[in-house]
């Protein structure tokens, strides 16, 4: 299936007018799909595939148009915004050090890749280049990055 990984983008691409905002549908498409059908055959996988990218475009959008209407007095009474809860904010570090153990299962590489796309807002050819490796090896050490921390942060959850 991550040979539709490209065609996918430039479709997104066309449709969001954002090519990196393309690229993020795209691997939430793909995480989405990987973890729903886990060992499971999909009988059209390039259809679910898109099937299910339009679907977080449109979710996408929604939530812009939410957040475009909501009034400034609900943010203003939001009382997470005025005391964020010492628990909340103990349950975040815990998270995070959760994602930073399952950040270092995984090969140097990988996790380069990840963080320079994550954090750095760096584009795959631009990952490619900095790392030396080809832009298609790249796109896969994200989407896998990405499976395997949702994959641990689920087990440890649980």
């Amino acid at each position: 299936m991550e040979h539709y990984y490209r065609e996918l983008v430039s479709f997104l691409s066309a449709r969001l007018g954002n090519r990196q905002a393309a690229e993020d549908v795209a691997h939430d498409a793909y995480l989405r799909v990987l973890e729903r059908t886990e060992g499971e055959q999909i009988e059209h996988p390039r259809a679910f595939l898109y099937r299910t990218a339009l679907n977080l475009v449109v979710d996408r959008h929604r939530r812009h148009l939410v957040r475009q209407a909501e009034p400034l007095e609900v943010l203003d009474s939001d009382e997470r915004w005025h005391s964020p809860a010492l628990t909340q904010s103990m349950q975040q570090d815990q998270r995070l050090a959760l994602m930073q153990q399952a950040l270092d299962e995984l090969s140097a590489v990988c996790r380069d890749c990840f963080l320079l796309r994550k954090l750095d807002g760096l584009s795959h050819p631009q990952i490619a280049e900095r790392l030396g490796i080809s832009r298609s090896l790249v796109e896969k050490h994200i989407v896998n990055a990405m499976k395997h921390c949702r994959l641990r942060m689920r087990q440890w959850e649980s």
